[in-house]
């Protein structure tokens, strides 16, 4: 893993937004896996503004969502489509028939997880895949278990994550659905890179055990030990754990100051 360190979720946010522009300068037709929450939201805020700078070209670019609330409609301001299109989407040329939702009201929610890994496949799978981390762990709404299940598939969340999207409900935890439908941790591992971001001092412990911890279910970003392109992108406060620990750099960590 190679771990970089931002003064500043802003900072973080503009270095990968830049990244994600001379990607798509390279690669016109490039396959990005997409996180939602609030940690993206500055990255999402720094892509707009490049592109309304005339610096990027997302018509032949492809995306798909890491997950969405079972039940929910794609137009309930909940809904991470909702979130995608107001965030991103409305203010980008984006094709509409490139962009990839789960969708939670499908009658056979088996069958609409089966469709959604046809359609990975279909467009040559996922360049690069953009993460934010769970304070449990929870890569996508891949929740701490005994055993994970490793392609898209429906997930009970756990209380932890209903509080943490309680925002997006009206702060109503009983809004919140019980039930989501996410992709499986192999079909992240299959993505060619992967850039994890991470922000604020509550995400500061779990950053460490993913970092230097076990490979372990119970801690399902873990896993991404295993990938061989992983970045890991923290603010000050998310790499205090790490700092204190004196863990950064250790093993095959590769640390860069920004």
């Amino acid at each position: 893993m190679k771990i970089s360190i931002f003064k500043s979720q802003q900072q973080l946010a503009a270095a990968l937004a830049g990244r994600i522009v001379r990607k798509l300068r390279e690669e016109p037709r490039l396959v990005l896996g997409l996180a939602t929450g609030r940690t993206p939201l500055p990255l999402y805020h720094a892509l707009v503004s490049r592109h309304r700078k005339g610096e990027t070209d997302y018509s032949h670019a492809t995306t798909f969502n890491l997950d969405e609330f079972v039940g929910v409609e794609p137009a309930h301001p909940g809904s991470y489509r909702s979130y995608m299109r107001e965030h991103l989407f409305r203010h980008v040329n984006l094709n509409a028939k490139r962009t990839h939702f789960l969708d939670g009201r499908a009658e056979d929610l088996d069958a609409e997880c089966d469709r959604f890994e046809e359609s990975i496949l279909r467009a040559g799978g996922i360049d690069l895949q953009i993460l934010g981390i769970g304070c449990n762990g929870h890569i996508g709404f891949n929740e701490p278990a005994a055993e994970l299940l490793p392609w898209s598939h429906r997930v009970k969340l756990t209380l932890a994550s209903r509080k943490a999207n309680a925002g997006f409900f009206d702060g109503e935890l009983r809004k919140v659905p019980k039930e989501a439908l996410s992709m499986g941790v192999a079909t992240i591992l299959h993505a060619r890179q992967i850039v994890l971001m991470a922000t604020g001092p509550q995400k500061a412990e779990i950053v460490a055990k993913t970092v230097t911890g076990p490979i372990a279910t119970r801690v399902p970003a873990s896993l991404l030990q295993l990938h061989n392109d992983v970045e890991i992108l923290l603010d000050e406060a998310a790499a205090a754990d790490l700092r204190r620990a004196g863990l950064v750099g250790r093993r095959r960590g590769r640390l860069h100051e920004r």
